[in-house]
């Protein structure tokens, strides 16, 4: 069994999840990614390159592991290159090297809990002074229940700081911690990013108000108001 942090009516409640993540009826960030991409006149879906499935190799060896199988090459039973899982296993290791001299990171592996489901019934969005409400759903990578508050895990060919800083803005990072944030009302954020190039482990603290937080959340009323007016119900009611 499987439960999910809900928003109903300003309060956090645990519900059971009944259904596959990606089919349940809120709208996401990976929603918002795809009205954006058509709005550009671009294929709605990713094309699934390199830096995705290294990724998704991570992602799954950190926080979901019974996903994986690292002997078999396996994610979800679909296989990968023998190349990639190797340097997913290398980029973990460059992950753990890296609590060892970063307190909060040692303790976000050791006691967040992982792929936990949020999602807000009625959440309210302001865009340009026009006040509307969507049914919105995210999942963290980590998640701190008691300070309430969680982060996200990255893959990035970003080197540097401010290559990393770039890559926040280029594939809209910032938007997702800010969508995060306001769906169960958290006041601070983080992203842990490990390079494939270096395997230097980069973190960015965000806090409520700032301006990595204002910046994506620019973003995401703005796409927000258009998902509204193309698909929502009460609109077309």
């Amino acid at each position: 069994m499987k439960v999910a942090n809900e928003i109903q009516d300003g309060k956090m409640r645990q519900v059971v999840v009944e259904c596959n993540y990606y089919a349940r009826p809120e709208v996401s960030n990976s929603d918002l990614s795809k009205l954006q991409r058509m709005l550009r006149g671009e294929p709605a879906e990713l094309t699934i390159g390199s830096g995705i499935r290294m990724g998704r190799i991570v992602d799954a060896l950190v926080t979901e592991p019974e996903r994986a199988n690292v002997y078999a090459c396996t994610i979800d039973g679909e296989h990968v290159s023998e190349g990639e899982m190797r340097h997913g296993c290398w980029l973990v290791e460059q992950l753990h090297a890296a609590a060892k001299d970063d307190p909060f990171l040692a303790l976000t592996l050791k006691s967040a809990s992982t792929q936990v489901v949020s999602s807000n019934t009625a959440m309210d969005i302001d865009y340009c002074g026009f006040h509307f409400t969507l049914p919105t759903r995210c999942k963290w990578d980590w998640w701190f229940d008691a300070p309430h508050f969680g982060g996200d895990l990255k893959t990035t060919s970003a080197a540097t700081e401010s290559e990393l800083d770039s890559a926040i803005d280029h594939f809209d990072w910032d938007r997702s911690r800010a969508w995060y944030m306001d769906i169960v009302g958290s006041d601070r954020d983080f992203i842990y990013a490990i390079s494939t190039r270096t395997g230097k482990v980069m973190r960015r603290m965000i806090q409520r108000g700032d301006p990595m937080y204002e910046r994506g959340r620019e973003k995401y009323q703005y796409l927000a108001f258009m998902w509204w007016c193309l698909f929502s119900e009460l609109k077309r009611s």
